[in-house]
């Protein structure tokens, strides 16, 4: 299937089907952690897809476009710590966090491809 959107690529949509499951975690934190912590998960959650997206619309630069694959190498890295976090003050199911730990590994992988073989796509 060829490419022709940022919503074509794997990892973009990969990374938009862990969001819902990381927004619906923090509505379950205490109130002062939705505010503090939650708000911290879900703004970086929102971060890879967008800057994916923003990556792709700047792909004829190679420099632009792997900058923001890396910015969002950066947010999915931020994704793991937050919830190991999460995990150790008792905020959310250990089981789910591990599930979504292992999610934004693999994001995170599949963006480092994506930046190594760019050109390929």
């Amino acid at each position: 299937m060829p490419i022709t959107s940022y919503r074509d690529l794997d990892v973009y949509r990969r990374a938009m089907n862990i969001l819902v499951d990381v927004h619906r975690m923090t509505a379950g934190f205490p109130a002062f952690e939705q505010r503090e912590l939650g708000s911290q998960i879900r703004r970086a959650s929102k971060s890879v897809p967008i800057d994916i997206a923003e990556g792709y619309g700047r792909r004829k630069s190679e420099k632009d476009f792997k900058s923001f694959l890396a910015t969002a190498m950066g947010s999915a890295n931020e994704m793991v710590v937050c919830l190991e976090i999460s995990k150790l003050l008792g905020y959310a199911r250990e089981q789910d966090c591990d599930t979504l730990i292992r999610e934004y590994e693999e994001v995170g992988k599949m963006l480092n491809g994506l930046i190594t073989n760019w050109r390929q796509f």
